[in-house]
């Protein structure tokens, strides 16, 4: 019993004592482990700085000005000529120099009128494929630059700068020839060819030259027949933007350009200019067989027709032909049934406009011819000269 108990006590004193070292050596392992975290960091660290050293190691040419490291030699040979405005490359035909060979490759084809990457959404072409990747964000319908004056927003940050300028009325370009001041050196630049009389860019058909090249892509439309922009409801097309642009004004019957003689109203500027040759009384276009002059050389090639006999503008359905192609335009309404011209005020539609004119008279009331003898007016011209013949017996 005695040598049971002994065993018990023995027990007794030594399970606590073996507990504490079995914690003795939980703690040794613990300490043991925190070297080993750190020496880990140690290594990860000198990992890191190695791989550091071997990117400077495979970019060991560095720009003292910026920074910059390169991997060749000659490609911060080429860097550096940002900062000292060396500019070795030559155009030929301009005059412009550049500081790399690739920039002078792309702006030869300012001159070709070579434009290799086109965008597959509108199919409108670019120089460069930077070029292209910048207006791809205009169909994206993200326009994240917003101007806090008037709210309108860019989906290019350098349009949305031009912008603010003609907010701030800052004009910072200033032709050195006659004081004009632009928002963009771009502007400037195109400005100044009136100056210099440059016309970079040749048409690939003729001889004739531009000083912008969107006016040389639309000339060569001349010779390619191209017409790209589309009228959605009569589906004619134009060679132009503006010639779609003032097209749309036949459909809504919208004239915006006042004649402040007459009162006459025109859809383009250039029309209304041309009918300003029948107030100055000038009729420089004389028809050599009968003595008649216009004030307009296209009337006068009509009227020289009538002389010939020519009728060079032939309907390919019932066969009747006329002088003029507008004349022509107008006839073919007859078989189509088309009538693009649409009242405002109620459901009736014109082949003509003027037919929608005197009609929407109906409506308004206007009288706009007035008796000289009388001062009566009327909704047609007609119904004036058949007034006038019986106010002037």
């Amino acid at each position: 019993m005695e040598f049971i108990k002994e065993e018990i006590e023995d027990m007794s004193i030594s399970e606590p004592s073996r507990i504490k070292h079995e914690d003795i050596e939980e703690q040794i392992d613990w300490m043991e482990m925190k070297p080993q975290k750190h020496e880990l960091n140690e290594a990860e660290e000198e990992k890191q700085s190695i791989k550091t050293q071997r990117t400077k190691a495979k970019k060991p040419y560095t720009c003292t000005q910026c920074g910059t490291s390169f991997s060749l030699k000659e490609n911060l040979k080429t860097h550096l000529r940002i900062h000292t405005g060396e500019k070795l490359f030559t155009c030929t035909q301009c005059g412009k120099r550049f500081s790399q060979a690739s920039g002078l490759s792309y702006h030869l084809r300012v001159h070709s009128g070579e434009k290799p990457f086109k965008c597959d959404q509108c199919g409108k072409d670019f120089i460069t494929s930077s070029h292209l990747k910048q207006h791809l964000k205009v169909h994206s319908d993200e326009r994240p630059y917003v101007c806090s004056l008037c709210g309108k927003s860019f989906s290019l940050l350098h349009s949305f700068k031009h912008h603010q300028k003609t907010h701030n009325e800052v004009r910072d370009h200033v032709c050195c020839d006659c004081g004009k001041s632009f928002t963009t050196t771009g502007h400037l630049k195109w400005h100044q060819r009136i100056h210099t009389g440059e016309k970079p860019y040749k048409c690939s058909y003729c001889d004739k030259s531009f000083n912008q090249s969107g006016n040389l892509k639309s000339h060569e439309r001349l010779h390619t027949g191209e017409k790209p922009y589309h009228c959605t409801q009569c589906e004619k097309s134009f060679k132009c933007k503006t010639g779609l642009k003032y097209h749309l004004l036949c459909h809504t019957g919208e004239k915006p350009f006042n004649c402040d003689k007459c009162g006459k109203k025109f859809i383009s500027p250039s029309h209304l200019k041309q009918h300003l040759n029948v107030h100055s009384d000038e009729r420089p276009y004389v028809c050599s067989f009968c003595g008649k002059s216009f004030s307009w050389l296209c009337h006068l090639k009509q009227h020289q027709k009538t002389h010939a006999g020519v009728r060079d503008h032939v309907c390919l359905e019932c066969g009747k032909s006329f002088t003029a192609s507008g004349d022509l335009k107008l006839h073919h309404r007859i078989h189509t049934g088309e009538k693009p011209y649409k009242c405002s005020y109620c459901d009736k539609s014109f082949s003509r406009s003027g037919n929608l004119k005197v009609h929407e008279r109906v409506h308004t009331e206007e009288k706009p011819h007035h008796c000289t003898q009388c001062e009566k007016s009327f909704k047609h011209l007609s119904s004036l000269h058949t007034h006038m013949k019986i106010c002037c017996k």
